[in-house]
């Protein structure tokens, strides 16, 4: 497959996702999909679930002391969220 033929394709998946208002999803389940990339290893195999309602984050932890250092580290978490899918996209994040 040629390098243009890849920018037409990524063009037009782009623009079918706006056109049909899925962006935001499309965004989401991207996340969820490369959760051990982002976050690393050690806590995505402490991570039972991850799920978004609205804007809101919510990260199921299996540890204590993890879902305790991850609060602390609240905006160091989002920040990473945000290079990974964008601005705009989580508003907050809640550890359970």
């Amino acid at each position: 497959m040629s390098e243009d033929s890849i920018k037409n394709f990524r063009t037009a998946f782009n623009q079918f996702l706006k056109e049909e208002n899925l962006e935001h999803t499309f965004k989401q389940k991207r996340l969820i999909a490369n959760w051990d990339k982002v976050m690393g290893k050690t806590i995505a195999s402490r991570t039972t679930q991850i799920f978004f309602k609205d804007k809101t984050l919510f990260v199921k932890l299996s540890s204590a002391p993890l879902k305790h250092e991850m609060q602390n580290s609240k905006a160091k978490f989002l920040d990473l969220v945000i290079q990974e899918i964008g601005k705009g996209e989580v508003d907050d994040v809640r550890f359970l």
